[in-house]
């Protein structure tokens, strides 16, 4: 067979279940299609992905034909004019039931006026990953209504998260009462400040849009983060250095009794062939402060063409294939999760997920990170405020100050 010259380079976000699915698309549409097209797959760690896509250019200079990059990203990725506007090509070739196959909270974030800049891969809002094996069992509950004078439940506050954390945390078993994300990559540990803040109250900008994290609930949160991500007898030892692929996999391993993550963790426990935990986990809404309500967050992954491809019509029709209902079920089954009503709904997805329609619920708390072109910028100084105030004794207030003085800086 005569070599395929022509070959589309797509940037991947290393994660096994992204991995296969793309592998097995990618099969399926070269035999499908008779594509004249090869293809390279990149899997990369998320740092260099975004470093690799946008900060040095790679989508805008055509290195990459397809990426797949997350929400955070694309505000920047839209104003530096690094990838395509899928716009004409959906208006000529639609993707299937495009767009009333999708929640229309996923695709709000890469709309600017008309042009939508890339076509959702991969969801699912933060939440609550709790071991129910260990919650509901009946000698557990018995020793913490002993010690605590109440009925063992998933933590409602953040006091609550603390005291059971502290409960399961048992070494010897290699078992640990939650595990953080703490991976200074400016994406781990500004998730938690976030969900920290928010679920104290609080808003990561102010009246006028201005990103403010010099706040009461902000430090409130901090403190807390601080004190957790130091208490051994509560933390997984492994947390500073995890990102949240590593702290799913523990959790999966059944080293952890609940953590806070993002909802396709959950998923893996379900469908990975390497799940120790496969029909002992669910999922809830995450713990809150005294005076305010549950949060969430909502960043998701994207399929975008390179602005500098020089294959822009097969890449597009490389991603339109990808999106289509079977495609999305099957990143589903393969430990993503997928972006499509019908997959949301999907009777086979819920029986093998059987939280999978708890989604809903988390998206009527999630909110989004604020769309600014500087994002990556401030999110590294939100890492660093974040690290300091894990790895120092200085206050928080202060370190909050010092951080704060140089986002507006930045401005």
């Amino acid at each position: 067979m005569e070599a395929k010259e022509k070959t589309l380079r797509i940037a991947v976000r290393k994660f096994s279940p992204f991995e296969s699915t793309i592998q097995k698309i990618w099969d399926s549409f070269s035999w499908e299609t008779g594509t004249e097209y090869a293809v390279e797959m990149v899997p990369l760690e998320l740092h260099d992905l975004y470093r690799s896509t946008i900060a040095e250019g790679g989508l805008k200079k055509g290195d990459w034909d397809v990426a797949i990059i997350n929400t955070d990203w694309i505000y920047e990725a839209y104003t530096s004019s690094a990838v395509e506007n899928l716009k004409p090509y959906l208006d000529k070739d639609p993707a299937d039931d495009f767009p009333d196959g999708w929640s229309s909270s996923l695709l709000s974030l890469q709309q600017f006026g008309d042009a939508l800049m890339g076509l959702p891969f991969h969801d699912g809002p933060e939440c609550l990953i709790y071991r129910k094996d260990l919650f509901e069992d009946k000698d557990e509950q018995q020793k913490f209504l002993e010690k605590f004078s109440k009925r063992l439940q998933p933590p409602q506050n953040w006091a609550d998260f603390q005291q059971i954390a502290e409960f399961f945390n048992r070494p010897e078993e290699n078992l640990y009462g939650t595990a953080f994300a703490g991976f200074p990559d400016g994406h781990n540990t500004v998730f938690d400040f976030c969900l920290q803040l928010w679920t104290r109250g609080g808003s990561l900008t102010d009246e006028k849009g201005n990103i403010q994290i010099n706040t009461e609930a902000a430090r409130e949160g901090l403190e807390f983060y601080r004190q957790m991500m130091r208490n051994v007898d509560a933390v997984h030892p492994g947390s500073s250095g995890f990102d949240s692929v590593q702290s799913g996999r523990a959790f999966a391993g059944g080293e952890v009794a609940m953590m806070v993550n993002w909802f396709g963790f959950a998923s893996v426990c379900e469908v990975s062939e390497d799940s120790r935990v496969k029909g002992k986990t669910d999922i809830t809404t995450l713990p809150k402060g005294a005076h305010a309500d549950s949060a969430s967050l909502n960043v998701y992954y994207l399929y975008v063409v390179g602005a500098g491809s020089r294959h822009k019509e097969e890449a597009y029709n490389f991603v339109k294939y990808a999106v289509n209902a079977g495609n999305d079920k099957l990143l589903t089954l393969e430990g993503g999760i997928g972006c499509r009503i019908s997959t949301w709904k999907d009777p086979e997805v819920n029986k093998v997920i059987p939280y999978y329609h708890k989604l809903e619920l988390l998206h009527q708390h999630a909110k989004t990170l604020p769309q600014k072109s500087n994002w990556s910028q401030i999110a590294a100084i939100i890492d660093e405020v974040v690290l300091e105030a894990v790895n120092s004794d200085t206050p928080v207030k202060d370190i909050l100050k010092q951080g704060q003085d140089k986002i507006m800086r930045l401005d």
